[in-house]
């Protein structure tokens, strides 16, 4: 039987299922954090999701959250005690004035199709819109979620509450590093080991290359603390090229083990690729990826990887296209406004 204290803490949710056992709470803090990483894992692999976090990722990325308290933002769903599920909230303003009420979550496969999500879904909106309510209402708001094509439950649930698909990404798959192309740099511009000294501006000249891309929002300090601290973070993966005092262009590669152990692969992700303005255009982003590529033989992987816009302005598509990467799967951005 629950203590009066734990019935205290209970979050009420008035379209809950009615599943003997089955509460809602709020995040209770690190010791949440094996039991949310057992959910997340749990969740992904049964949508087919590659990405496998381990626990010093999951506690990394708590650690530097932005537009989000944890402990109001968080809902933890249980049966019998026990996680089942668990959905965050926070919010973000994108460059062109669009302020976003994002959510998203996770829940075990055996406890779908019994409208846990979709009450969780409606605590998570009431929750944004507590928050919105704080803010000015000046520009365009939108509540924004997304789902890939193989959660098929999410998808259809985010439709059934008005949600529309407003953009789409690919995951794309380089099966093969046997034939990675020779690819010249362009005149002028020359590859340096990322040194500590470096990292800011790296990071400062991804902020600025990104702008120019749809649903771009500025990146805060809080978050590069968070990308600085990565488990994954690895600047020997990166290529980096300057023009003189002028960094150009940059892909920053990145292994993950744990994801590699759980589907038995080899594989590297291309996971930044930017080029600045006055640099677009010469063939560097073929050129550094190439690089990054070789970079990945010589570690001994087999496979790359990537994530792009399917509209992306600058082209990337098909400069991923020329260097061997094919779709594999398909992300959509869903939203909904915030009436």
């Amino acid at each position: 039987m629950l203590t009066n204290e734990l019935t205290m803490n209970l979050v009420h949710l008035s379209d809950a299922p009615a599943i003997p056992g089955l509460t809602f709470r709020p995040f209770c803090g690190e010791s949440d954090y094996p039991v949310m990483l057992t959910v997340l894992r749990g969740s992904k692999e049964a949508d087919q999701i590659d990405e496998v976090e381990t626990l010093a990722e999951l506690t990394n990325t708590y650690t530097h959250l932005v537009n989000c308290d944890p402990y109001q933002d968080v809902l933890c769903a249980e049966v019998n005690g026990k996680m089942i599920g668990y959905k965050r909230v926070h919010w973000r303003d994108e460059s062109e004035g669009n302020r976003l009420y994002i959510h998203f979550g996770f829940l075990l496969p055996e406890w779908r199709r019994k409208g846990i999500g979709r009450a969780m879904l409606h605590h998570s909106e009431r929750r944004l819109r507590v928050i919105a309510a704080e803010h000015s209402p000046n520009g365009p708001r939108f509540f924004q979620s997304e789902a890939a094509d193989t959660q098929r439950g999410t998808e259809a649930l985010l439709l059934g509450e008005g949600y529309q698909a407003v953009r789409h990404e690919y995951l794309m798959v380089r099966e093969t590093l046997d034939d990675i192309p020779e690819l010249p740099m362009p005149e002028g511009l020359d590859v340096r080991p990322a040194q500590p000294e470096h990292y800011q501006t790296i990071w400062d000249a991804m902020n600025e290359a990104f702008r120019d891309h749809w649903g771009y929002i500025p990146q805060t300090q809080e978050e590069y603390e968070r990308w600085r601290r990565d488990p994954k973070f690895d600047p020997g993966l990166w290529r980096v090229a300057w023009d003189g005092d002028q960094m150009a262009g940059m892909v920053l590669g990145v292994i993950s083990p744990a994801e590699n152990a759980a589907h038995n692969y080899k594989r590297g992700w291309v996971d930044d690729v930017c080029v600045r303005r006055p640099w677009r255009r010469r063939g560097l982003a073929r050129a550094l990826i190439a690089q990054v590529l070789q970079i990945f033989k010589e570690r001994g992987l087999t496979q790359a990887a990537l994530g792009v816009d399917t509209e992306n302005l600058t082209g990337a598509l098909r400069v991923y296209e020329s260097v061997g990467f094919c779709p594999a799967k398909r992300y959509s951005i869903y939203r909904k406004p915030l009436g």
